[in-house]
């Protein structure tokens, strides 16, 4: 049973296991996904400073007729026509 098992050096031949030189697949796709999420996010970066400096402000919606006599109201004015 230990002959099955036997690891010596057979004649002068000496076994050297040596790893597989180069990168792992699994860090390459990691790099990969990596860089590019990487990419995605700076690119948002840059959109949106470029946007905050070109767009114009956004539009206030206006505020309807009911809301703006509540608050008339609420100042004491009281509302023309009444």
């Amino acid at each position: 049973m230990s002959d099955d098992f036997d690891f010596a050096d057979k004649g002068n031949k000496i076994i050297n296991e040596t790893e597989a030189k180069g990168f792992n697949p699994g860090l390459i796709v990691l790099l990969f996904v990596v860089g590019l999420l990487l990419v995605f996010l700076a690119g948002n970066c840059v959109l949106y400073s470029y946007a905050q400096k070109t767009l114009p402000p956004r539009k206030k919606k206006p505020v309807s007729k009911k809301k703006m006599k509540r608050e008339r109201l609420k100042q004491g004015v009281s509302a023309p026509g009444e």
